[in-house]
């Protein structure tokens, strides 16, 4: 055995070390980084709140102060206690503030702490204190008390949430509404089922179909509000919890610098609300560009919430749901405690109160004036002159209660005293007989509490987060074009690096290229500087994954048969840099390849070889006779004999059938996959016609990767220019409500046109495109309800776009209208 080792066992040293580590675990988790289950605090917080009670006398204190006060409890140092003062006072619930306490929107730090103050709220001195019910341990430097946990009425570890990484061990819960806790605390004492979602100072939208009751491993998606200013301007009206103004522009900035976006300059408006201003680059869409913010900045995260608390001086894991279920549970015990504290103190009171009554009103104190030998004895006899009022009383006499008499100040008693000694008597039973009642009826007790909470601090913190579901956006679609793709044809290699080659197509980095050669061999490859295809390439372009519409027209020579065949197929799906063989042949040779975007089939002129033994040396193929087959087929024979070339004589027009469309109004999106209102049957030439709530019409193609305001919109249709429109606006100006009809007489796409009256409180109320429309319209209440039925087509005549329209009926708060869906030969003609 050497020294060292001799050393190390002899002083214990190696044990200790095993040790050390533990209690250092043991401590950072329990004593400094997560919450506790019983009042939601971390130490600190609870320091810094038991501090500022001390201090607390109904006006501001200097931060510094609370800090120096805060010192006599926890061990740390004054920039922990000032980071968690201004965190706690950020959060606008314990702590009122006043002066520049910073920004968590642009993450501006508070001033110094010796120019900002703070006082407790009112709503922690109604939920956080009261000594009687607190229990204590001496702080660390064993010179004062210091509450182990606070007395915490209220789910306050859901309102604030809490952040914090120990040793092997971090917690994450998410704020949630004080309005929506308060709900869900009475509904969970009324036995009723809840929901909690987190909601967020910062605002913005949040996505919670993931969220699974803040659970460890769930998540959420969190966005800004981004809005179209017009085709060239974007404006973020507010930012991700967790993310400042600085760090977002920095994101885009980022992501405009890497190409995946492109932009001309981003401006932090920043002042009261949130303003990041997004000029666009010529000739980018904005719809586009929204989806891209949110894939590639941080105009969208994902934060994946991982509740620890402790408990019992253990960790656990509880759900939200759980952890207000606890809190909750805990409040009501509190409540109980506070209310039978009360209950003692009140009975007290009335028993002293019935003694001193009894003591003036049968003249026991005159037994202070009778000759005693000692004081002892005149207590006795004080305590026997009582005997015969006993059952008046509800406990025994106590010696301290005599004494207690004794102190009374005796003068003239007066009948008007004993009358306010029966008052007080009766005013004390009364409360007593409420106290009672909670105490047995706790629930309701404590449904009243919350609702009460609710009523004196809810306003002002209702819901600041959106929820709504997000739609999956998908990176490649949403990519700028950032970079250029190049081909060397006859030794096979495609790339970005080969500039002095063939410029082919733009694409983003994270396209994928496919790529065809002379061989009939096809290859899908990832951007890269120089990527192997092999020999002789003919085709080069952007794969999109899935697509069932573009359709690939070739004409291939079997090498060992000499037969040529044609065949149409599609690419939906392979695996990438993998080599597949559309020929079956080795020695297999294209004559003819083209690519059609909506599965167009040409006519081409084939010409054979001169020396073959045909007798018509030309003659024409259309694809349009072929079906389109899988891409392993053999395809349909074309001629046995060889061929000289393949030349294109007409392009062809498509054959695949229109396609369908649906609009997604949760999305705002158009689809394929049949969410949301059918549209109908889109050949390639169709628009839609979009009308919205503000007096605007728009016509669009059909661009599924188009951002809508589902919520704007009164009208998405297949547009048809024989159509007339059908428009009812409310004229602010007059009063009145004003109908016209149209034709959209207007061509460009993506351009609103402003088609009612122009006037502040103007807007559109109802619109349709029916042939024959008829209009219902409702006005009154009860017994002076008013219909009428009114046949516009008939009634107005069809006018320009542009025109003002005529008076349909004055404006009423009553009158509703709605569009006859089903119209019945006969009916009565009404018009009002």
């Amino acid at each position: 055995m050497t020294n060292k080792d001799f050393l190390l066992n002899e002083t214990g040293i190696s044990n200790q070390y095993k040790n050390w580590f533990l209690d250092y675990a043991s401590y950072v988790i329990l004593e400094r980084a997560v919450p506790a289950l019983q009042d939601g605090l971390k130490p600190v917080q609870r320091r810094i709140l038991h501090a500022m009670k001390e201090m607390d006398d109904g006006r501001f204190n200097k931060v510094a102060n609370i800090i120096g006060q805060s010192m006599q409890y926890h061990p740390h140092g004054d920039v922990s206690i000032g980071e968690a003062l201004v965190n706690l006072g950020q959060k606008d619930l314990l702590i009122e503030t006043q002066g520049n306490w910073g920004d968590v929107r642009t993450g501006d730090d508070a001033a110094a702490a010796r120019y900002i103050e703070a006082r407790l709220s009112k709503f922690a001195l109604e939920v956080a204190f009261n000594a009687k019910i607190t229990d204590w341990q001496l702080s660390y430097d064993g010179r004062k008390n210091e509450p182990i946990t606070l007395p915490m009425k209220f789910p306050l570890l859901l309102a604030q949430g809490a952040e914090g990484i120990a040793v092997g061990l971090a917690t994450k819960i998410l704020p949630h509404n004080f309005c929506e806790i308060c709900q869900a605390a009475v509904k969970y004492l009324r036995g009723k089922k809840f929901e909690l979602f987190p909601d967020f100072q910062t605002g913005g939208m949040i996505d919670v179909l993931n969220y699974n009751e803040g659970k460890r491993g769930s998540r959420v998606r969190v966005r800004s509000h981004i809005e179209e200013i017009d085709k060239k301007t974007l404006m973020v009206r507010d930012v991700p919890y967790g993310i400042t103004t600085s760090q977002l522009i920095d994101s885009i900035i980022k992501a405009n610098d890497q190409g995946k976006i492109r932009i001309r300059k981003v401006t932090d408006n920043t002042a009261a609300e949130v303003e990041i201003q997004v000029d666009l680059a010529q000739g980018i869409s904005p719809d586009i560009t929204i989806d891209a913010l949110y894939a590639f900045t941080d105009c969208e995260i994902s934060i994946s919430p991982s509740a620890c608390v402790i408990n019992n001086q253990r960790p656990e894991f509880p759900s939200m749901p759980e952890l207000l279920k606890n809190s909750v549970d805990l409040s009501k015990d509190l409540l109980k405690r506070e209310l039978e504290i009360k209950l003692g103190e009140l009975q007290e009171k009335w028993h002293f109160t019935s003694l001193e009554k009894i003591f003036f009103e049968e003249k026991i104190y005159k037994e202070l004036e009778k000759k005693h030998e000692t004081w002892e004895k005149v207590l006795v006899a004080i305590a026997k002159a009582f005997e015969p009022f006993r059952k008046q009383l509800k406990k025994d006499i106590s010696r301290e209660d005599v004494v207690k008499l004794t102190e009374k100040p005796v003068r003239g008693i007066y009948k008007l005293d004993i009358e306010e000694l029966n008052a007080q008597i009766k005013l004390l039973e009364a409360e007593i007989k409420q106290v009672k009642y909670d105490l047995n009826n706790l629930v309701d007790f404590a449904v009243n509490y919350f609702e009460e909470l609710l009523r004196k601090y809810g306003k002002g913190r209702e819901r600041k987060t959106e929820i709504r579901p997000f739609e999956a956006i998908q990176a490649k679609q949403v990519a700028i074009a950032n970079t250029k793709i190049y081909v060397n044809r006859s030794e096979g290699f495609i790339g970005t690096g080969l500039k002095k080659d063939e410029f082919v197509t733009e694409a983003s980095d994270l396209d994928d290229i496919i790529a065809f050669t002379r061989g009939g061999t096809m290859k899908i490859v990832k951007v890269a500087d120089k990527t192997f295809i092999g020999k002789d390439i003919i085709h080069v372009g952007i794969f999109q994954k899935n697509d069932e519409r573009t359709t690939y027209n070739m004409i291939y020579v079997d090498g060992k048969t000499g037969i040529s065949y044609a065949k149409r197929f599609n690419v939906t799906g392979v695996t990438r840099e993998k080599e597949y063989d559309l020929t079956k042949s080795e020695k297999a040779r294209v004559h003819y390849f083209s690519t059609n975007p909506n599965g167009e089939a040409e006519l081409v002129r084939i010409i054979l070889s001169p020396n073959c033994s045909a007798r018509h040396k030309e003659f024409d193929f259309d694809f349009q006779t072929m079906e389109i087959k899988a891409r392993a087929s053999l395809g349909n024979q074309v001629t046995k004999y060889p061929i000289k070339s393949v030349k294109l004589k007409q392009a062809g027009k498509t054959t695949l059938n229109a396609r369908n469309l649906w609009f997604d109004d949760t999305f705002g999106r158009l689809n394929t996959e049949e969410k949301g209102s059918f549209l109908g049957k889109f050949s390639a030439e169709d628009r839609l016609l979009v009308i919205y709530n503000d007096g605007n019409y728009e016509m669009t193609d059909q661009e599924l990767t188009q951002r809508f305001d589902a919520d704007k919109i009164l009208l998405i249709e297949k547009f048809d220019p024989e159509k007339i429109v059908t428009a009812i606006y409310l004229d602010s100006e007059k009063a009145q409500y004003t109908i016209k009809r149209f034709r959209i007489e207007t061509n460009s796409l993506h351009n609103k046109f402003f088609f009612i009256k122009e006037g502040e409180g103007n807007q559109l109320e109802t619109v349709s495109t029916d042939d024959e429309p008829v209009l219902i319209m409702q006005s009154g209440r009860g017994a002076q309800i008013r219909k009428a039925r009114i046949k516009t087509a008939k009634a107005v005549e069809v006018m320009g776009w542009k025109a003002v329209g005529v008076k349909l009926t004055e404006y009423t708060k009553s009158l509703t209208m709605e569009w006859d869906q089903k119209k019945k030969p006969g009916q009565p003609e009404l018009f009002d």
